[in-house]
């Protein structure tokens, strides 16, 4: 099997008090998005908020599914779709709603 070219990315963001984001990383996978996008940068330290973006690469459409601090609990619910069609698994998205619990925990 060949190199698996990935279609979607993770895009985090630090938000200010009026609601203007600041892209602070874009990530391929859920590891590397747990690793270096919300582990290395805690958003505990944030500001005024932090998001992740799920995107469609070269996709001029609405991002696939977008999480701000209120909705980090429906993530294991809304990439369901993407345990189905293989290109996220149920551990993945299992390890990224357990960091985004335990950072909102110390924010």
């Amino acid at each position: 099997m060949g190199i698996r070219f990935r279609r979607i990315y993770w895009v985090t963001e630090q938000l200010d008090d009026a609601g203007r984001s600041e892209v602070t990383g874009i990530f391929t996978s859920i590891p590397d998005l747990v690793e270096r996008g919300v582990g290395i940068r805690p958003i505990c330290d944030k500001n005024a908020g932090f998001r992740i973006t799920l995107c469609a690469l070269d996709s001029p459409n609405a991002p696939l599914a977008r999480f701000g601090e209120a909705e980090f609990g429906e993530v294991e619910t809304r990439l369901a779709e993407f345990i189905e069609t293989g290109e996220i698994s149920t551990e993945e998205v299992a390890t990224l709603a357990a960091t985004l619990r335990e950072c909102m925990k110390k924010a």
